[in-house]
């Protein structure tokens, strides 16, 4: 019986969780089923012409330096290219290395950047203090409405980039109302999807031009290895995003590639798991006497639930809490906790917390941290994969502390 005509031969036509584990797959002569791992910087060309014809780029799909594509690699950008919805990917060698060529790639000095102010520390430096330097200006603005883009906007604004929910207060931004704001100033915007994750938010669908991750984070997910990843249309990808990968060198490695492929392969298990973990963590700590406020994006006490639920199909695998007595409660809350590790990662299958201004935030002022959230009791915890019953009775002990 011949399987020409399965449907499911089509990849549009399989789940997120198929995709997972099968998309993009190219197999040796060997038909390996883990996929393959080219450990290898270069390729040899049966002939001069050829070699000829491949860099001219006449000849699609051949490699010829692992600085610009790998087979390796290209499993895993093809595989987070379905996933994610995307015409085209680039996997980088860090989170920060994606974020950076996503960004520079679409400026010139003389242009501007609007952002969201509640960013990640590492990419308010990117345009706050590192795109300066090269001619190009920048306005942070309270992401929560989007009337603020809005007004932010210039006639040389070219880039919008936000991250949604924000690290850490989990904030959000509005998607579709900051996509259609971008584009009528004819500006690209980029979102930083890491907190939601692939599998609850689709920036893409809601107008987003280029989607970028850290895949350390949740696609690793095991405090493995370092990569990034870049994701949207043919155009974006393959033009000045391309090019800035092969003169910057941010290359990703064949074997954290390959490492993130196993990591996919878990997935949608993992983040149901610590998904749902969190929940019950937010329910639990909510009402909680040394608890200021718990913030997570599918609890209803938070300000913007409601954009949360249309905008997310899940609320995320990391919870903040801002405790009562400042840092020092929060160290000591912090420093009480068996199982959950103190640790700057996130999407871990290992539970970690952090103190955003002590970490993540420290090289911001005082102002700037209290403007988007970040004040001394802010705890931000990663949800891992251990017994929710356990992370609950953790926290409680260390909130017994305080």
């Amino acid at each position: 019986m011949s399987k020409a005509n399965n449907p499911l031969l089509d990849p549009a036509r399989r789940s997120a969780e198929t995709q997972l584990v099968h998309g993009g797959t190219h197999r040796s002569e060997f038909n390996e089923t883990s996929e393959a791992l080219f450990l290898t910087s270069g390729y040899s060309y049966p002939t001069s012409d050829h070699a000829e014809r491949l860099f001219k780029g006449e000849i699609p799909g051949a490699h010829n330096y692992s600085r610009f594509a790998n087979p390796t690699v290209d499993i895993f950008q093809e595989r987070m290219a379905l996933l994610e919805g995307a015409e085209a990917a680039r996997g980088f060698a860090t989170g920060m290395a994606a974020v950076t060529d996503a960004v520079m790639s679409q400026v010139r000095a003389g242009d501007h950047i609007v952002a969201s102010r509640a960013l990640f520390g590492g990419c308010r430096f990117v345009v706050e203090d590192f795109m300066p330097r090269f001619g190009v200006s920048s306005t942070l603005v309270d992401g929560r409405d989007p009337a603020n883009f809005a007004a932010a906007m210039q006639p040389n604004t070219k880039v919008v980039f936000i991250e949604t929910p924000t690290n850490p207060t989990l904030e959000l931004v509005d998607i579709k109302a900051v996509a259609d704001i971008a584009h009528a100033h004819g500006a690209v915007l980029i979102v930083d999807n890491v907190f939601a994750t692939a599998l609850w938010q689709k920036p893409l669908a809601l107008g987003a031009d280029l989607v970028t991750y850290s895949a350390t984070k949740h696609i690793d997910g095991q405090g493995r290895v370092l990569g990034g990843i870049v994701l949207g249309s043919k155009k974006l990808i393959e033009g000045d995003l391309h090019t800035f990968l092969r003169q910057t060198g941010a290359s990703l490695s064949p074997f954290n590639a390959w490492v993130l492929l196993k990591g996919l392969e878990t997935l949608p298990l993992r983040v149901r798991q610590m998904t749902d973990s969190a929940g019950k963590i937010a329910d639990a700590l909510a009402s909680h006497a040394k608890v200021d406020r718990v913030i997570y994006p599918h609890h209803a006490s938070h300000p913007q639930y409601d954009l949360a639920k249309v905008q997310m199909a899940e609320g995320s695998t990391l919870v903040s809490l801002e405790v009562k007595g400042g840092q020092e409660a929060a160290f000591k809350l912090a420093d009480s906790l068996a199982v959950i590790l103190i640790s700057n990662n996130l999407g871990d299958a290992k539970s970690i917390i952090t103190h955003p201004r002590t970490t993540t935030h420290q090289r911001l002022t005082e102002e700037a941290r209290l403007e988007v959230g970040v004040t001394p009791g802010l705890l931000r915890l990663s949800v891992g994969l251990e017994a929710s019953d356990d992370l609950i009775a953790d926290l409680l002990y260390g909130l017994d502390q305080i």
